[in-house]
């Protein structure tokens, strides 16, 4: 099976080239307002979910509170849990794992022993 028939997607770092519009003077404060909204889209789209769980439940006469409480996953649910809490922080932190990746790559061996050389002269 290929990945386009299995629903999976491959996974792609993919980052806007050029240089990030910058809208606050502080450092960080534009990287902390994107977070926050990543944070408050990912409320909406739970929000929405779980109105949507309870209405389902509530037409079906099903106790959804009580079985919340007493629910036991197996390592299958677990694993896309977790794999969905991976996915989310990647949105989460994309800038600050962008300027991670582009510090990496602008590291050269040249600077790094440089750099060596300059804390030795201290």
């Amino acid at each position: 099976m290929t990945e386009e028939t299995t629903g999976e997607r491959p996974h792609v770092i993919r980052h806007a080239r050029g240089k990030r519009p910058q809208f606050y003077d502080t450092p960080g404060l534009d990287a902390a307002m994107s977070m926050i909204m990543v944070l408050a889209n990912e409320m909406c789209v739970l929000r929405d979910r779980l109105d949507s769980a309870e209405r389902v439940a509530k037409a079906s006469g099903l106790d959804l509170a009580a079985g919340i409480e007493t629910l036991q996953f197996d390592q299958d649910a677990l694993e896309e849990r977790e794999q969905r809490r991976q996915d989310f922080l990647q949105r989460l932190f994309y800038l600050q794992l962008k300027d991670a990746d582009e510090a990496a790559k602008a590291q050269t061996e040249a600077a790094y022993n440089q750099t060596i050389a300059d804390i030795a002269q201290q």
